[in-house]
């Protein structure tokens, strides 16, 4: 029987059985899976399957299918704690991806696609669940740029040998998959072995809920995940299509993102701390506009491959700040609410996700540069939703519009 020890008691246990240790075991696990999984992707069905733009955006709507359902974990709750359904995730993100080169089809690959997208969605909705529950409001910010910092550092270790043994050993999909999902495997299943179970002190509603006063909130999730989704369909797809990046350039280009990302994820963790959420996610919200209209004009008016190179490094660092959007939700949130409302965000960050890839999909057949100016767009809608987070947000006090309750006179 899974030994099941009060947060509280947690202290108690050896450094390397905390659940912060585990939060960063499981931040490291993740990330080589996914990414090496990621690296390849555009090289892997462009060689084996034939994709172009269309398939391309095909894949990724099948692929956020299961974040649009990501609501069911609601459900799974109820049955399984969710320190162990996390896990279980992980172990499926892991054996799906080192499959991944066994199915070199249009329908093989849409398959086993959607097998691994089912443990990193699912996996995504509880880590961030157990991140808020765990992390104490004063600590959240700088923890969870560290643990960005940890999950930047493993994938840097997959990319490094990628890039390095790609070419001089001659490696193939099939042989880098079966490493990354397989390291990812046994990570997973270390955790569930070597960690007890444990228990946060608010219970958590096993049921799904929305509520009115977290509005801006949904509203900040939805925009999320919509140009999130034209970043991590298109912009990885450009350098290959336009600039015929191979392997171990694209993994190159990665590869300078972990390095600058490991620096400064633990910077901007501090930055939310500082300045406060609205601060932040604006600084953000102007960055990528700055950088979605610049990746139109790659296409529109023809800059270069370092113009872009130099704006996918810019890009990766400004979503870095969306860890902001966790700290304002664990401030205002009741603390039962961590959970359910964790899953309906994620079911909201990806309805886009579901009909987006694919209609941009054709639209990029048409123009890349209209792909991009639209994300632009997304992103200044974003900013003035930020605008409306107070500086001091709490409950009662979500938004610049509603007002703190006042403590009662002594």
């Amino acid at each position: 029987m899974a030994q099941i020890v009060p947060l509280a008691d947690a202290k108690r246990l050896p450094l390397w059985r905390r659940p912060i240790a585990l939060l960063f075991l499981m931040a490291l696990a993740m990330p080589i899976a996914f990414n090496t999984w990621s690296a390849l992707l555009n090289n892997f069905v462009i060689e084996a399957a034939n994709f172009d733009g269309g398939d391309i955006g095909l894949l990724h709507t099948i692929r956020e299918i299961p974040g649009f359902l990501a609501v069911g974990v609601i459900a799974i709750i109820i049955f399984m704690r969710e320190q162990v359904l996390g896990l279980v995730s992980l172990l499926l993100l892991g054996a799906a991806t080192a499959v991944t080169a066994w199915f070199p089809s249009m329908g093989g690959i849409l398959t086993i696609t959607m097998l691994s997208s089912i443990g990193f969605h699912y996996y995504e909705t509880v880590n961030q669940s157990l991140q808020l529950q765990w992390l104490s409001k004063e600590r959240a910010p700088q923890m969870l740029g560290w643990l960005l910092a940890a999950g930047s550092a493993a994938t840097l270790v997959a990319y490094l040998a990628i890039m390095l043994l790609w070419d001089t050993l001659q490696l193939t999909y099939n042989t880098v998959y079966m490493v990354g999902g397989g390291v990812t495997v046994a990570m997973a299943a270390f955790a569930m072995l070597a960690y007890p179970q444990f228990e946060a002190p608010n219970p958590q509603v096993k049921k799904m809920i929305l509520r009115r006063r977290y509005w801006l909130y949904y509203a900040l999730q939805f925009m999320s995940g919509a140009r999130r989704q034209i970043f991590v369909v298109f912009a990885g797809f450009m350098m290959v299509e336009r600039f015929g990046y191979d392997v171990h350039e694209i993994t190159l280009l990665y590869l300078i993102n972990l390095v600058i990302n490991m620096a400064v994820a633990p910077l901007l963790g501090r930055a939310v701390g500082h300045f406060g959420e609205r601060r932040t996610l604006g600084f953000e919200y102007i960055g990528l506009i700055i950088v979605f209209l610049s990746y139109g004009g790659v296409y529109y008016f023809g800059w270069g491959v370092a113009v872009a190179a130099v704006l996918y490094v810019l890009d990766h660092i400004f979503f870095g700040l969306a860890l902001a959007l966790k700290t304002y939700f664990q401030k205002i949130a009741d603390p039962g609410d961590i959970a359910p409302t964790a899953a309906v965000a994620f079911t909201i960050n990806h309805i886009a996700a579901v009909f987006l890839p694919v209609l941009l999909g054709l639209l990029w057949l048409a123009s890349p540069a209209a792909v991009f100016f639209l994300a632009a767009g997304m992103a200044a809608v974003s900013l003035v939703l930020a605008m409306m987070i107070p500086r001091h947000p709490e409950p009662g006090h979500e938004t610049i519009f509603s007002r703190p309750v006042a403590a009662p006179a002594e």
